[in-house]
């Protein structure tokens, strides 16, 4: 792993999963565009989420069979095109489409991981893969910010423009630096998804990794997807744009994401199961915050730092744990395991949005509160079994 290819695949990271999130405060302004109303624009960041489970379960276990710096440049390739065809949407429909497309995608940091790890020795796989989720991380966090500005100053299309060029970029850039990856595996695509299955019977660790991933990302796409409902409203009354730079506040938990990596490194089984229970404590505290001090900006703020560590801290004590499992089928582990954390994301989306509508911010918290505890259960069932 030479340093140019590590900040390469970084960078790839960072702005391959943005693509994602760059649409969601561009929502009003397309709508105005188009002459419609919020909830038929509302297709367009659902469409991009269910694009990216599709390109999750359809595209990802292709690393273990294909050439993965070919695989990954194709991709790259593709969400620059679809990109583009965003930029030029002459209706919503168009630009519902091809957002459907941009997520199915933009799974190449999905490729990425199980391919870094392959370049490293096992004994710093744990610090690689920290290293590169806290890349993956920023681009989760600016991409609000950056689609914000980029549209309020030029237009909603600027954005889709200018992820287009940087797609293509990355495309050109991947294919003279990154090294060649042989597959690991010769079974054919239909095998390959139907493997997918027998890895989950297989394998209990993947299972409860897998679930446990799932409720704490759920919890934490709570929050995110609540928090514009709080902040507008009093005693905030903040706008669009202070919305979206509230992300950045999240950063500050993304540091420590690498430090994660090298504990991961250096523990046994059980340390890996002790890291995911304390990412569910601190998961615990964040949402207690949030509860007791959600009219406090000091409060929020503390709280959505501890509810990143929690969720980081786990997610790379699991995938540790998911990839040691087969070193020969590690982009399908990635693919169950990364499949039903999105899940995860998207029954918390819904359960967040639910209980603002049924109890206002007590009802978020309790839903975030809810999904916590099913975690902390799966946790204490997995080290029962260690």
């Amino acid at each position: 792993m030479k340093p140019k290819t590590f900040w390469l695949m970084a960078i790839i990271c960072a702005f391959a999963v943005a693509n994602l999130y760059y649409n969601q405060p561009i929502l009003a302004e397309i709508a105005q565009s188009f002459n419609k109303n919020a909830a038929q624009v509302g297709w367009i960041p659902t469409l991009t989420q269910m694009g990216y489970a599709t390109g999750l379960l359809l595209f990802v276990p292709l690393g273990d069979r294909l050439e993965r710096r070919s695989l990954i440049v194709t991709m790259l390739s593709i969400t620059s095109i679809t990109l583009f065809i965003a930029a030029l949407s002459p209706s919503l429909n168009i630009l519902i489409l091809a957002s459907y497309g941009i997520g199915a995608a933009t799974i190449a940091a999905q490729i990425l991981l199980p391919f870094a790890t392959d370049l490293v020795p096992d004994r710093i796989q744990g610090k690689m893969v920290g290293n590169l989720m806290s890349a993956l991380f920023v681009g989760i966090l600016l991409a609000r910010p950056l689609g914000g500005w980029l549209g309020e100053q030029f237009g909603w299309r600027s954005i889709y423009w200018m992820a287009g060029s940087v797609m293509a970029i990355l495309a050109i850039a991947s294919s003279q630096l990154l090294p060649k990856n042989q597959p690991k595996s010769k079974l054919s695509y239909g095998q390959l998804l139907r493997s997918l299955w027998e890895l989950i019977k297989s394998y209990p660790a993947l299972r409860s990794a897998s679930l446990i991933q799932a409720m704490l990302f759920g919890a934490f796409s709570v929050f995110w997807s609540t928090l514009a409902f709080l902040l507008t409203r009093p005693p905030y009354n903040y706008g669009s744009n202070a919305v979206g730079l509230f992300g950045l506040v999240g950063i500050a938990g993304i540091i420590v994401a690498p430090l994660l990596g090298q504990m991961a490194d250096k523990g046994t089984a059980k340390t890996l199961h002790s890291m995911v229970s304390a990412a569910v404590v601190v998961a615990t505290f964040s949402y207690l915050i949030f509860w007791q001090f959600s009219t406090q900006l000091w409060g929020l703020i503390i709280g959505s730092v501890l509810l990143n560590l929690g969720s980081q801290g786990a997610l790379v004590a699991n995938q540790v744990k998911v990839y040691s499992l087969d070193k020969d089928a590690r982009s399908r582990l990635n693919t169950v395991f990364m499949v039903a954390t999105f899940l995860g994301a998207s029954l918390g989306s819904v359960a967040g949005t639910y209980g603002w509508s049924v109890g206002q911010w007590k009802g978020v918290c309790t839903a975030g509160l809810l999904l916590i505890g099913v975690a902390f259960l799966l946790a204490v069932a997995a080290r029962s079994k260690t």
